[in-house]
């Protein structure tokens, strides 16, 4: 919290900052400002909800303070970047962002809200470094909408991609380095991500559909085409990382493709062992053709994203923003990566300083926030406190009553 404290001018946000942060990393059954308020010990949510609305403070300087956090604490001269997004299942259509679009959280199409995000994945850990809200068509094309929502009025369409090479390119443009950068076939199949990366010399492995066609010395094929020109003796098995029930292994080949222009392109392919499903990956490097344990290595970090995910949801409250205007969002998702790599960085460091006896798996994140709760930051307050909070809640919830029946009667 005293690497960010500097983003705050007054001493109240700074205070109050703290006290959000750590009710992002409580017990809480349902985090938003009325549930952390009461849990800090405050008598009304007003103060945690000027601190996400109105007060002065810069969400994307503390974004770039918990970028330099990560990769201090983390770093890695082989990390890979991982870049992926996210929806969140909301009501209505006033919350910013929101239309009925895919999202694998409910793994359909729903009224939600989605968002890119950069995942740092090195040996130590993982944790994200940068997020940016994916804004349909339907919302940029409505100046009226967008400022309502606090977008602006100049508020122009963005793809997911190129979300992903604004994030990568503030990520090198900070100073900081990253061996891979590795996504789904969402960016993938864009050539204009690959073009960017390309021009920048980061290497990738980006996964592609089956239909992606490259060129090789032979000609130009399909992906699944050339996969059936594999000889036998070409497939190797080997471990995509490991998982909570060991080792991820697969079948893995490459081949190599041609392109005129300076540096390596490869066709990564994975075979599942026990369906025979097959899985694509463009791959680049400015050196030389990279070997195929490297390649795969980092094809498997690509699953560092989606544990983030469920980590960051589950344990620092990512998804349970209950704010419908932009500057709202950034800040609170801000600061629940804040709060998660956190999490990150004590697991790593206690690995390296303690590691665990053989009878004990080594801690985890869920692990640490729970010792850290119960050791640290469990907060206690007398009955005047509690009753207060129900006194206040009866209130607000009369007064939104009467709100509600009053429009209804004037509809009427």
């Amino acid at each position: 919290m005293a690497r960010i404290a500097g983003r705050f001018a007054r001493v109240e946000p700074r205070r109050r900052v703290g006290r959000l942060v750590l009710g992002l990393l409580s017990d809480l059954p349902r985090k938003n400002c009325w549930t952390i308020a009461e849990w800090a010990g405050e008598s009304t949510p007003d103060g945690m909800q000027h601190l996400l609305g109105r007060a002065k403070w810069d969400a994307d300087q503390v974004r770039d303070d918990v970028r330099a956090y990560v990769v201090e604490h983390l770093r890695d001269d082989q990390a890979v970047l991982v870049v992926d997004e996210t929806g969140d299942v909301k009501k209505g259509t006033d919350t910013v962002g929101v239309q009925r679009q895919y999202t694998g959280t409910a793994g359909r199409i729903e009224n939600a809200q989605v968002a890119v995000y950069l995942v740092y994945a090195g040996r130590r850990g993982h944790a994200a470094v940068d997020r940016e809200l994916y804004v349909p068509r339907s919302w940029t094309s409505d100046p009226d909408r967008c400022r309502a929502a606090g977008l602006g009025d100049k508020t122009e369409f963005a793809t997911k991609p190129q979300f992903a090479a604004r994030m990568v390119t503030r990520f090198l443009d900070a100073g900081h380095r990253a061996a891979w950068v590795a996504g789904d076939e969402v960016y993938g199949g864009n050539p204009t991500l690959r073009a960017a990366l390309e021009e920048r010399g980061t290497d990738y492995v980006l996964a592609v559909a089956c239909s992606h066609e490259v060129t090789t010395g032979a000609g130009k094929f399909r992906a699944d085409t050339l996969a059936r020109k594999v000889p036998k003796r070409a497939w190797q098995k080997l471990s995509a990382g490991s998982g909570a029930k060991g080792h991820r292994f697969y079948d893995w080949a490459v081949i190599d493709l041609t392109d005129p222009r300076p540096g390596s392109r490869q066709l990564l392919i994975r075979r599942n062992r026990s369906t025979g499903e097959l899985a694509y990956y463009r791959c680049y490097s400015p050196a030389a053709a990279v070997p195929l344990t490297t390649l795969v290595r980092v094809a498997g970090s690509r699953w560092r994203v989606e544990e983030f995910f469920q980590s960051g949801k589950g344990l620092a409250a990512l998804d349970e923003h209950q704010v419908r205007r932009y500057p709202s969002w950034s800040r609170w998702v801000t600061l629940a990566m804040l709060a998660h790599a956190f999490l990150a960085v004590v697991r790593a460091n206690e690995h390296d300083r303690d590691p665990a006896p053989d009878a004990l798996i080594p801690l985890t994140c869920n692990e640490i926030q729970r010792l850290f709760i119960t050791l640290v930051i469990r907060p206690a307050f007398d009955p005047v406190h509690r009753l207060g909070w129900s006194d206040w809640r009866r209130r607000h919830q009369a007064r939104s009553q009467t709100s509600h029946y009053r429009r209804q009667a004037a509809r009427t």
